[in-house]
């Protein structure tokens, strides 16, 4: 390949571009995932860009300053600018400059100094710059000889996150902790006598995360799309460890799934499993908990009751799963759990609210991520269709539209009448196959339903409705369900082949990831994505936001117009 063919523009201001059409261009777009961001997705030239957390991700996972500008040199159409290569050694560099420590003095009967730990940096100026900053001025004691910082272990995880708003990323070299032993093991067959084999990938990933490959240390996040095994993979983890483990996940529907595929897929004794949610609280040595119920409390200023459940046994493992919707509260008290290995399962790390910084510090980087069409290739996952139909407002609502606030016009965009007919005659032509229509707004989800008599849920559907109605979906008992948000995430409905998106929130890339997931699945026929905008309003603009995941993954996304599709 000439170096004028190549497909990236790397240029000064750190930003990446991505000739779609160029030779070689899905081998360079698989080769920058590790180390930039994906910021725009028109059909020409993509736009990534280089950031410091992108490349402490990378850093974090093995790579080197030399190994990705190398990547740039090798792909790149111009030569690389000599500032930006010095740029990137020196973010690069800043991952390792400072490392956490054991005390040397503590005793293992606890003795000595074990209350603390050690800040350790090499260069004076390092030193100083975080000595002079007064936001980590209550957490780190100076020591003597400017080596570092004193400071007390339960401020491991806040230290952590502070020096990160700094910009210098901490190695975290304290030991973790074993917790208590469990004995565990994948089976050969499931329950049902299918055969269980780890995928590739899945053991690469586990094996990233403890550290029998590359640089993994027992703490981090590994990036898979839904349906492609996450949590085998975190079972396959479990099974390496051999350590009591908490699971957090996101509703009570998924801490089922979790229970259910632990039974079938491990040799643990069923009375070994535990639910911890709002309808029972069992301890068990696997224990799998809601985001919910952990940070559920009486009041504002109360304390939050259920974070005992992270002291009451001796836990070797932690595992977010979905540990992009990783709340608040959670975040607070995982600052504290640094000592315990920490697993975090994800199909994006995109939050639309930044707080992936935070993901970063207390829970750990990037240990693994896998190119989404790759997966497809092999037949992991679900080759899709990615279409967005745009509809016109109905008569009558362009007026209110006009004068409404920026909230409301979303809300008159999203609930826009004509989608109903189109998600009919979508319906219609997909006729057989097993269809999930997802909205945001619940008046509109409902006259979707009645006129197509079909199922609803809602978070108002009680679990136990929403547990019956996901088995009649899996069984094919029932071919369609409307659903809200409350499917978004951790619902596991195997044989769905098609999704119609008529609305959602503002642009979210992290929905975008997961109401694709619920269609991902390998199946013998492509899956089709459809998603519905209100043309002309702002739903085009939120719409464009949310096509930066597809296309990250590379997946074409084409856009039809009411009246051409109907023709």
């Amino acid at each position: 390949m000439q170096k004028s063919e190549n497909p990236l523009i790397v240029q000064g201001d750190r930003s990446i571009l991505l000739d779609v059409h160029a030779p070689g261009a899905p081998e360079a777009r698989n080769a920058l995932l590790p180390f930039a961001e994906l910021e725009k997705s028109p059909e020409h030239l993509h736009t990534y860009r280089l950031t410091p957390l992108s490349l402490w991700n990378a850093a974090g996972a093995g790579f080197s300053p030399q190994e990705v500008l190398a990547v740039l040199e090798r792909f790149s159409r111009y030569p690389v600018p000599p500032h930006l290569s010095a740029w990137v050694s020196e973010t690069m560099s800043r991952f390792g400059k400072i490392t956490l420590e054991e005390n040397p003095e503590n005793r293992p009967d606890g003795g000595g100094q074990g209350d603390f730990l050690f800040l350790r940096t090499a260069e004076e100026r390092v030193f100083r710059e975080i000595a002079a900053a007064k936001s980590a001025a209550k957490y780190l004691f100076p020591l003597p000889d400017s080596s570092g910082f004193r400071l007390a272990r339960l401020q491991r995880g806040t230290v952590k996150q502070e020096l990160l708003r700094l910009g210098w990323p901490v190695r975290d070299l304290v030991p973790l902790r074993e917790g208590a032993p469990l004995e565990t093991a994948l089976r050969k067959q499931t329950l049902s006598g299918a055969p269980l084999v780890v995928r590739d990938y899945q053991e690469e990933a586990a094996q990233c995360f403890v550290g029998g490959k590359g640089p993994g240390t027992g703490f981090g996040v590994i990036v898979l799309p839904c349906g492609a095994g996450k949590t085998i993979t975190a079972l396959r983890v479990m099974e390496m460890l051999q350590t009591e483990t908490l699971v957090l996940t996101a509703n009570t529907v998924a801490v089922r799934q979790w229970i259910a595929e632990i039974q079938d897929k491990t040799t643990l004794p069923a009375g070994s499993t535990g639910e911890y949610t709002g309808a029972r609280k069992e301890i068990k040595p696997v224990t799998v908990a809601t985001y919910q119920i952990l940070t559920w409390r009486a009041g504002p200023d109360e304390d939050f009751p259920h974070f005992n459940l992270f002291r009451a046994r001796n836990w070797g493992l932690i595992i977010y799963d979905e540990v992009h919707l990783l709340p608040a509260p959670v975040f607070r008290i995982t600052a504290e759990l640094q000592a315990v290995r920490r697993l975090g399962l994800t199909a994006t790390l995109v939050r639309e609210d930044g707080l992936e910084k935070d993901v970063f510090s207390l829970v750990g980087p990037k240990r693994f991520d896998v190119p989404w069409k790759e997966l497809e290739a092999k037949g992991w996952i679900a080759s899709v269709r990615c279409v967005e139909i745009r509809v016109p407002l109905s008569g009558g609502l362009e007026y209110d539209y006009a004068s409404a606030p920026l909230r409301g016009k979303h809300r008159i965009a999203g609930e826009n009448p004509r989608k109903t007919g189109i998600v009919a005659e979508l319906v219609q032509r997909h006729a057989g196959r097993q269809i999930l229509i997802i909205g945001q707004y619940l008046d509109q989800l409902a006259k979707i339903a009645a006129r197509l008599h079909v199922p609803q849920i809602t978070g108002k559907t009680p679990e136990a409705g929403r547990e019956s109605l996901y088995a009649d979906f899996r069984s094919g008992k029932e071919k369609i369900l409307v659903v809200s948000k409350v499917a978004n995430f951790a619902v596991d409905l195997p044989d769905a082949s098609v999704a119609i998106q008529v609305s959602g929130s503002f642009g979210s890339r992290q929905e975008e990831a997961q109401r694709l997931g619920r269609i991902l699945r390998p199946k013998d026929r492509e899956a089709v994505f459809y998603t519905l905008v209100s043309d002309r309003t702002v739903e085009e603009d939120f719409a464009a936001n949310r096509q930066k995941f597809l296309a990250e993954q590379g997946y074409a996304y084409s856009i039809v117009r009411e009246g051409e599709f109907l023709s």
